[in-house]
């Protein structure tokens, strides 16, 4: 992608801090450890459900431990800077077509952060993966998932796997905004209180992602119509959201594929619903929650 020397948001907080002094550690109480488990492979599109399991748990620092303020390296300064400018990529392409839609489009946060970070749905830790916190419109995002992304999940190698992710995440924003998010909140109260089985749930949550990945393919095509796409980048984005389908993540850490727990889609269902979005570059066909998937 060809992004130096453009425009860099300026909605991006530098949250990080170095790991090697000990940093801040998740209590493993509650129920944060089996959260982690079943979310650390997937892009976390909406926490909404860790609200509760996240909220209770206790930032632990070392005795002796001072905050020191983060040394990045050349490496992790450059996606730093890369974050900010696909951010600024997706404002711009938010703010003109939900004008269109008489939407007013309020800029999503995107705090960069290192090992822990407190959000507005609770404390996380970077194995939670990238998410977007409702509750605060904000993005978090540990830049150590670029590597995660290529080493652990098998995606290509190349920066706009990482441009993927970030546009996914807003993607869930623009659900907020659009009604979209509080809708699958209810469902997902319905599953609580019995009305609803997790199994059921867990259909509309995959329509939901789906969603998200369209949206992130809007973001793509209008980076490609202005000319900020290198040859590949399109490949790239492909394979990060292949290498985070249900069944990729299932195989490859359980050994067998059980569809009924699929929460994000299929590695082909989140790469042709990317693809929807890029061909059309609007919303005119993103309701996964009404057409065959």
């Amino acid at each position: 992608m060809k992004w130096q020397g453009r425009r860099k948001s300026s909605n991006v907080t530098d949250a990080r801090r170095p790991s090697a002094t000990g940093g801040r550690k998740v209590a493993a109480g509650g129920g944060l450890g089996l959260v982690i488990a079943l979310v650390v492979f997937l892009l976390t599109g909406n926490p909404g459900a860790l609200i509760g399991d996240l909220g209770t748990q206790e930032a632990i620092l070392p005795p002796g431990n001072r905050q020191i303020e983060y040394q990045a390296t050349q490496r992790e300064q450059q996606l730093f800077d890369y974050a900010s400018v696909v951010l600024a990529d997706i404002e711009d392409t938010w703010n003109t077509i939900l004008s269109r839609e008489s939407i007013n489009y309020i800029e999503p946060e995107l705090t960069l952060y290192s090992g822990v970070v407190q959000s507005g749905c609770g404390l996380a830790d970077s194995g939670v993966g990238p998410f977007y916190c409702p509750a605060d419109h904000s993005i978090y995002l540990d830049l150590s998932f670029y590597d995660t992304l290529i080493d652990r999940f098998g995606a290509q190698r190349g920066d706009f796997g990482m441009a993927y992710v970030i546009a996914h995440e807003a993607g869930h924003h623009v659900q907020t905004l659009m009604g979209v998010t509080g809708q699958l909140d209810r469902l997902r109260s319905q599953v609580a209180d019995g009305r609803l089985t997790q199994e059921a749930f867990n259909r509309y949550s995959v329509r939901f992602e789906l969603q998200a990945d369209y949206l992130a393919g809007v973001v793509a095509r209008y980076m490609a119509q202005r000319g900020y796409l290198d040859p590949g980048d399109l490949e790239e984005a492909l394979s990060a959201a292949a290498s985070v389908g249900d069944d990729h993540i299932q195989r490859q850490t359980q050994g067998y594929v059980n569809p009924d727990s699929f929460n994000h889609g299929t590695s082909a269902q989140r790469e042709r619903w990317f693809m929807m979005g890029y061909d059309t570059g609007d919303l005119s066909l993103w309701d996964t929650f009404n057409v065959p998937i």
